[in-house]
């Protein structure tokens, strides 16, 4: 093989390589992100007309959990995954499609050793993590005297 010499491979690269989209893909994340925190505001603003003002918050989160799960299990939730990018991993709607979509994918194996095991695959991690800081902070506020 005949050694290339830098040009010659920097152009090779160039005829090879797609032109980046950086800044389309980010404005669409930022959008369809935008538009899953938009709809929880209006789902908290619904939640608080329908008369649940001190729990209005939880139901707007339960709610976007409902709607992201059952847009997993239709199939949903993977196109817009494919269209919204990034945009997609809003942490509450996100969160509960890496739950909903590990279990749903082993659900042929049962109850136990398919779709409870395998739920937290994704988010067994992050809720190890998170259990584990919450302790270590809590930990240091008691330390510092401010508990």
């Amino acid at each position: 093989m005949p050694k290339l010499t830098n040009e010659q491979y920097a152009e090779m690269v160039r005829s090879g390589t797609r032109p980046s989209r950086t800044w389309v893909d980010m404005l669409r994340a930022f959008a369809c992100g935008g538009a899953v925190c938009a709809l929880g505001e209006a789902l908290l603003a619904a939640w608080e007309a329908a008369g649940a003002a001190e729990d209005a918050q939880l139901a707007a989160s339960l709610t976007l959990i409902f709607i992201s799960a059952a847009l997993t299990g239709l199939g949903v939730y993977d196109r817009f995954a494919a269209v919204a990018l990034a945009g997609a991993l809003v942490p509450i709607t996100g969160f509960a499609n890496a739950v909903a979509a590990p279990a749903l994918e082993f659900k042929t194996e049962g109850m136990v050793a398919g779709m409870a095991a395998k739920m937290f695959v994704i988010a067994g991690p992050v809720l190890v993590y998170g259990t584990l800081a919450g302790m270590a902070y809590g930990l240091l506020l008691c330390l510092a005297g401010a508990g």
